[in-house]
């Protein structure tokens, strides 16, 4: 899969996640409680989502947990000739895109094309944005798309929104970050009734 490159400063810096009707991102058993996420994941709509909102990146954007989740499962996926084409396609480009991972205790990254930043997540995209490239992606690292959003450093949001309440679990959104407006661009319904949403930064003089 091939992806277009922009200048430098042009790069879109884009946070993408599955939330809750109550704005949950995790289960009630902790961070890795997917369990009420995974019939939203796997349907037709979700699946394009996904390729459709990585299609222009060439940067993913990771936290060590999301990081080392990831890594124990897409690779694989790539070559499964029994796979959805969209996951293996989803894996193809997650195998080859550049993966920076926020981290200060991983101490290595041995996954194709992974390398660690230790800085703070908006450091590291303000550092991206000076180097040539594509869209940077930060996939469903909830402390990432919170640390850009209070540092005003995301572009755009993807949500899907899935038709569950699962309860007992930290928020993405809670009492920050601070106050900012938002367009919404896209918007696609799945078959398990999960709203694939997508919404642009309004920045001053837009």
């Amino acid at each position: 899969m091939t992806t277009a490159k922009s200048e430098p400063g042009n790069r879109t810096v884009i946070g993408n996640i599955s939330l809750s009707l109550d704005g949950r991102f995790a289960g009630p058993a902790g961070e890795r409680d997917m369990s009420w996420i995974a019939a939203h994941a796997v349907t037709d709509g979700s699946r394009s989502h996904m390729v459709r909102i990585t299609s222009a990146a060439t940067t993913a954007l990771l936290g060590r947990k999301n990081y080392q989740g990831f890594a124990s499962f897409w690779p694989a996926v790539a070559d499964d000739e029994t796979a959805d084409p969209r996951d293996r396609a989803f894996a193809q480009w997650l195998n080859a895109v550049e993966k920076v991972v926020i981290s200060t205790t991983l101490q290595q990254a041995d996954w194709h094309n992974s390398r660690i930043a230790a800085s703070d997540p908006a450091a590291a995209v303000r550092q991206l944005r000076k180097e040539e490239g594509g869209d940077i992606i930060v996939l469903a690292s909830a402390s990432v798309i919170r640390n850009l959003l209070q540092a005003g450093e995301l572009d755009r949001l993807g949500i899907t929104l899935c038709p569950e309440l699962v309860g007992g679990s930290a928020r993405l959104f809670d009492d920050g970050p601070a106050g900012s407006s938002w367009s919404l661009t896209d918007v696609n319904g799945t078959e398990s009734g999960a709203i694939c949403l997508l919404y642009d930064r309004i920045r001053a003089g837009q």
